[in-house]
Order: structure tokens, then sequence, then C-alpha cells
């Protein structure tokens, strides 16, 4: 397996029919990921033991996700090992994992994956974009600002906007205005 590299890995990770921005962290050949308990992506993945992880450069589909839910024919079924997974139709690649928790507390669950399968759909080079990378980390503030109400998340939400505008395309800056009515 050699999609994931050293380090959080976001990805879109889909369970059945849902689909949610996640960190997959990798180190030293170990994949695990961090849910938050309640979530949707949370209940599945101890239900069922699978998670993928959709590789897609879709800046809009990073915000669509955290915040909405897909419909059906969004998704594609993939028999992965005797049982059926759910993937991300336009992703770029996907890795298959079977999913344990290891530990769970009250707000959340470490979870160890397990590679089963991964594929490459589609080779493509993007290069590095400082507007995609902080629509990643506003996302991310900003669902953690729905949570916790914190203005210092506020404002980093800002200062990652000032940089997709100056740096963004336009599916960046498209994915922003989705993000801010969100907020």
């Amino acid at each position: 397996m050699g999609l994931l590299r050293s380090g959080i890995n976001e990805v879109i990770a889909t369970t059945t029919c849902n689909a949610a921005p996640i960190g997959i962290h990798y180190r030293e050949g170990r994949a695990s990921m961090v849910l938050f308990c309640g979530t949707h992506t949370a209940q599945n993945v101890e239900r069922d033991g699978w998670v993928v992880a959709n590789f897609i450069h879709d800046p809009v589909m990073y915000v669509k996700t955290a915040f909405e839910d897909l419909p059906d024919s969004m998704f594609v079924e993939e028999p992965v090992d005797g049982v059926t997974m759910t993937r991300l139709r336009a992703a770029d690649a996907w890795a298959a994992f079977s999913a344990t928790v290891e530990k769970k507390t009250s707000g959340a669950m470490m979870v160890r994956l397990t590679p089963k399968k991964e594929l490459i759909e589609e080779v493509r080079v993007y290069p590095v974009n400082r507007g995609f990378g902080s629509i990643i980390d506003a996302t991310v503030h900003a669902t953690r600002l729905k949570i916790q109400k914190d203005p210092k998340l506020r404002e980093m939400i800002e200062y990652h906007a000032g940089i997709i505008r100056k740096c963004g395309g336009r599916r960046e800056i498209e994915a922003l205005d989705l993000l801010m009515r969100y907020c």
C-alpha cells in the first residue's frame, strides 16, 4: 500500500453512504484516525468495521462533506475481501481499510486501520496551492467553531480566507464562499 504518506493525510472518508473529511495518521507503517463520538462516521465505523479513504482534490467536496450529506448517486459500492464498502465516485484514488476501535472515551475514539485494498482511478498531477491547503485548514476550524463557538476559531478562518482569496483558484474561491455560508 502506498497512497498514504508519513504524517496526517487529509482525505474524505466514506462509510455506508456517508462522507466526511478526516485526517488519517500514518507513522512507521501504522494508520489510524480519531473520530468524534456521535458522528455518522464514528457510528458506522464502530458498527461495520471498515472505512474507505478517498483521495480527491476538489476543495468544494471537502467543505460539502464537512457540513452536509451527499446524495447516494455520489457513491460507488466496492467489494473488498467479501465486504461491500462505499467510496466516492469522483475519487482520483482510494484505499479501503478494516477499522478497529482501540480506545473510546465519551468524546472520541481512536481507530486502528488495516489496509485491505487501494486503487488509483485516475493519475493527475496537482501543483502545491496554498489556497487549497487553507481551505482544508479553514474547514477544520469551521467544524470546531460549530461545536466550541470560540472567537479565535473565527479569526483563524478569516486568516485562511485571506490566503484563499490571494492564492486560490476558481474552485477554492467557490469552496470559501460555501464555507462562509456554513459559518
